[in-house]
Parts: C-alpha cells; sequence; structure tokens
C-alpha cells in the first residue's frame, strides 16, 4: 500500500482515556467490514483488559514472552496455541457458537491439538490400533439425520491415543499413523471398527501451556475418549468425541470438553456380535448412534442466537454470511 494514499486521521497527544477510540479510528478504514468490527471488539476488550487489571510493563512483556514460546514449540505434529485456545476455553466457546446444535442431535466437543491429515482409509471392521498392550473393543455406529434418516456416504475421521496415553505423532520414531483412520459411512449410515479402549491421558505439559497449568494449580489430564470428525455436503460440520463414562477425570477435564450427551458405556460382546464381527465373546463393544444436523439447520440456529446476543448487547450490527457487521445503511 502506498503511505502517500493513505487517509490517516491526525493522531498524537495520545493518552489512557483516547487510546481506544483512536485505535478503532485508524483501523476503520478497511472496507470489510467484518475485520473492521472484529478488529474494534478485540481492541475494545485488550484495552479494558489492561486498565481494569491495571497490568503492568512487566506483566505485558511475560505475557509476550508467554505467547513467543507458544508459537516456537509449535510444529508439524504439535499445535500449542490450539492447547491454549482448549485450556482456556476458548475451543468450546467458539465450536458452540459456530456450531450450535439442536436438540436431540449430537453435540459438539474439542479438536484437540493432535488431529493430523495422515490417518489412511479403512474398511468397515478393520483394526484403527495396532497397539498389542490395549484392551481391544469393537465400534458399531450409526449415523441418521434430525428425521432419524440413514445418512451414507459421510467422511468419518477417527483417532485416539495408545494404551501409554500417548498419540502416534507424539513418537519421534513412529513410521506411520496408527491408532487412526478415515472410513466413510454404508448405505445405511453404518460404520464399525475395531480399536483399543480409550485410556485417559496428560495433555502435553512440558512447555508453556503446561507450565501456566502448574501455576494455575490445574491437572493436566482428559478422560478416556476417542475422537470424531464427520463430514458431507449439505450437512454442518462437526468435531464430537466419546468418553468413557465414569473416568476420574470425566467432571474435571483440562480442556472442558465432556458433556453428558457424550458420555458413552462399553458392554461385552454376545455370541451374536463375537461371530458376526470377528471377536472374542465378553470383548469389550461400543454402540452408538450419531445424529447429523444440515447446513441449513445449524446455519438457521446460528442465526437465531446470533440476532438474540445482538439484540442483548444493544448494538446496531446485521448479520453478513451468519457474522455480525456494523449496519451502517
Amino acid at each position: 500500500m502506498d503511505p502517500s494514499k493513505a487517509k490517516v486521521p491526525p493522531m498524537k497527544d495520545l493518552t489512557i482515556d483516547n487510546i481506544t477510540e483512536n485505535t478503532i479510528r485508524i483501523n476503520s478504514q478497511s472496507p470489510d467490514l467484518r475485520l473492521t468490527y472484529v478488529l474494534e471488539r478485540l481492541v475494545t476488550h485488550l484495552h479494558d483488559f489492561a486498565r481494569e487489571t491495571r497490568l503492568s510493563t512487566k506483566e505485558w512483556m511475560a505475557a509476550l514472552h508467554f505467547l513467543t514460546a507458544v508459537g516456537q514449540i509449535c510444529s508439524d505434529v504439535r499445535q500449542e496455541f490450539i492447547l491454549l485456545s482448549d485450556i482456556l476455553g476458548l475451543s468450546l466457546l467458539v465450536d458452540s457458537i459456530d456450531h450450535p446444535k439442536p436438540a436431540h442431535s449430537t453435540e459438539g466437543s474439542v479438536l484437540g491439538p493432535f488431529h493430523s491429515h495422515e490417518a489412511e482409509d479403512m474398511a468397515h471392521g478393520e483394526a484403527m490400533s495396532h497397539d498389542s498392550q490395549g484392551e481391544p473393543c469393537l465400534i458399531l455406529c450409526t449415523i441418521k439425520d434430525s428425521y432419524g434418516k440413514p445418512v451414507s456416504d459421510v467422511k468419518i475421521d477417527i483417532w485416539e491415543t495408545d494404551s501409554s496415553g500417548h498419540y502416534d505423532v507424539q513418537y519421534a520414531d513412529r513410521d506411520g499413523p496408527d491408532g487412526r483412520c478415515v472410513m466413510k459411512s454404508d448405505q445405511d449410515g453404518n460404520f464399525w471398527f475395531k480399536a483399543i479402549k480409550p485410556v485417559s491421558y496428560p495433555i502435553p505439559h512440558d512447555g508453556p501451556v503446561g507450565k501456566l497449568l502448574d501455576k494455575l494449580r490445574r491437572h493436566p489430564f482428559r478422560p478416556a475418549h476417542m475422537h470424531f470428525m464427520f463430514e458431507k455436503a449439505g450437512y454442518d460440520h462437526l468435531i464430537t468425541a466419546l468418553y468413557t463414562r465414569g473416568d476420574p477425570y470425566e467432571t474435571s477435564d483440562a480442556v472442558f470438553g465432556v458433556k453428558e450427551s457424550l458420555l458413552v458405556d462399553f458392554h461385552p460382546a454376545d455370541e451374536m456380535i463375537a461371530k458376526e464381527h470377528d471377536v472374542e465373546i465378553g470383548s469389550a463393544v461400543l454402540e452408538h448412534d450419531f445424529v447429523l444436523v444440515s447446513e441449513k439447520e445449524a446455519s438457521d440456529l446460528r442465526d437465531k442466537q446470533s440476532r438474540k446476543a445482538l439484540a442483548d448487547l444493544g448494538r446496531k450490527l446485521k448479520l453478513v454470511h451468519g457474522l455480525p457487521v456494523p449496519d451502517v445503511d
């Protein structure tokens, strides 16, 4: 951008009392109304935070060093910023706002920092995990829409830890993906596979996020769970997880992911299931029905909730592509 063509409002002698309005003013020249609105609210809340806490220079620098360290530890297989967002409750909040779920549909949960795009396609009934130390289990699932109709050809991304509580990407000497796969639901909306029973485990706490948890006297553990991600054109994107009921960390998940509707129970395989799926009688079985909502259902609900939230704020805004922007008409 040519500086000579920039329409910069005159600003000098800025103080605690006028820095916020002037920062917003100079940031309000973009034709992108959504960007302008997001930056206006971000600056407002950041400045108010500094005023309310009487933020010191030492604390400000400590925060900058902390964020620098978060970025430095990130890699292709470790996303410390997602972890930070998770432990601050922001991940769950954003998902709940952007992907609202009507009653009786499957609720979302956090993505977590260990999803990867390396998972291989797997046929129904095959084993996702090759961990010989884990307790084998069979997962039998259905996918239906909000009217109870089976949904076929849904892409399902699934991942879990090994029996020691580590994801495959946490091993430097790994020779390929394990404990993760990609499947498609069949014509009846079914999918099934073999895995190991999930175990509880600590999120990575050897980095800056772990140090923050320690200062806050918070534990880093997550209850036993298995991740699922569902994608199909015309349906709202769903990221969720199933959590083992009765886990010691069920009510204190470090990343706030547990919801009552996502708690599940395993039961022993009877003779019929064992024979049909080639598993041992008495081995662990999990059966679960997922319910997806259409993009329109999710969009309509999101717009309804957004309008109510904006009305409660008393701000003159309108929705563009489902997102609030200043109403300057």
